[in-house]
């Protein structure tokens, strides 16, 4: 390599360096935009909208929030996949993200295809809760009744390729007992049915089966998370009682792949001002959401998270009998 080769290249890397610093010096200059890929009101919107607006609060720039929904996520994903890596145009990717790729074919990889930036929250898990009038007070009242009876008990779930679903299948083979899945068009539409007594019980998330539980309808047996809920101090975790299940919802911010790391570092140190607020902690506690810790919310531990809990979705999604072959 001669000099002057090495020096073009040490100029080379200067230039990049000096453009990537002006760039997050200047940026944000317009509208970012975090698509979500289901429904306003679900359980990724509402943080991700909560999040948006506290930002743009933070750094006087518009935040927004367009929900592109289809494909259980894949229609916002893809889309943002596909998008400018120029910051501007961000995903709140959630838990959907490490399951779909196991069920369906998806035009993208889930962590290749972007740059993680961090959690903008940890949770809700989902519970297990049954009819009110149903003689189960306790989850070793509900598994000894189903060992007894052997798929002879109904659960609803989202269909297959869904976190109900999955989260049966676990406790079924933790449990060593046959619940039945019954497909609804959503967990929320199951527990509604669990109240009315159409099938005895399901996998919710807190925020769904809270109402349920508070008017007396339903009744919360175990919690799928490593700690009991603020909200439910007296429901055990499924740990708690022996089976080590642990099936949490998660919300959290990612760039198309690219995306200079300046401007990565800037979101997260701007995702981590607003998570960290004691509003924005409150206001996912009322939904059985945590935060996850400054120090352990970078983009390299998330995008490791993402990649592990991909991993671990697969191996349940192989439960449900509905996974595609590898």
């Amino acid at each position: 390599m001669t000099a002057s080769f090495r020096l073009g290249l040490a100029l080379s890397g200067a230039l990049i360096l000096s453009a990537a610093g002006a760039l997050a010096q200047d940026y944000p200059t317009r509208t970012i935009t975090i698509v979500v890929p289901f429904p306003p009101g679900g359980l990724t919107d509402v943080p991700a909208r909560v999040f948006a607006t506290m930002l743009q609060q933070r750094i006087g720039q518009n935040v927004v929030i367009e929900n592109k929904t289809g494909g259980n996520g894949t229609i916002g994903a893809g889309f943002v996949a596909r998008a400018a890596p120029d910051g501007y145009i961000l995903l709140a990717n959630s838990l959907a993200d490490a399951q779909n790729v196991h069920f369906v074919a998806v035009p993208y990889s889930p962590v290749e295809d972007f740059v993680q930036i961090g959690w903008i929250v940890d949770g809700p898990p989902a519970v297990l809760v049954v009819n009110a009038a149903l003689p189960y007070r306790t989850l070793a009242d509900l598994i000894d009744d189903a060992r007894k009876n052997p798929s002879t008990i109904s659960f609803g779930t989202s269909g297959p390729a869904s976190s109900p679903a999955m989260a049966l299948a676990e406790l079924n083979k933790a449990a060593g007992i046959e619940i039945v899945g019954v497909p609804y068009r959503g967990s929320g539409e199951a527990a509604r049915e669990v109240a009315s007594g159409a099938i005895q019980g399901v996998f919710t998330f807190y925020a769904q089966g809270k109402p349920l539980v508070d008017d007396g309808k339903v009744r919360a047996l175990a919690v799928a998370a490593p700690q009991r809920l603020f909200g439910w101090p007296d429901v055990p975790t499924f740990r708690e009682i022996g089976y080590d299940i642990d099936f949490r919802g998660f919300v959290g911010l990612a760039a198309p792949k690219r995306t200079p790391q300046p401007l990565i570092t800037y979101l997260n140190k701007e995702l981590n001002a607003v998570t960290q607020s004691d509003l924005f902690r409150h206001r996912m506690g009322e939904l059985g959401m945590t935060v996850v810790a400054a120090a352990d919310n970078t983009p390299d531990r998330y995008d490791a998270y993402l990649r592990a809990e991909t991993a671990r979705q697969g191996a349940i999604a192989k439960l449900t009998g509905a996974a595609m072959p590898k």
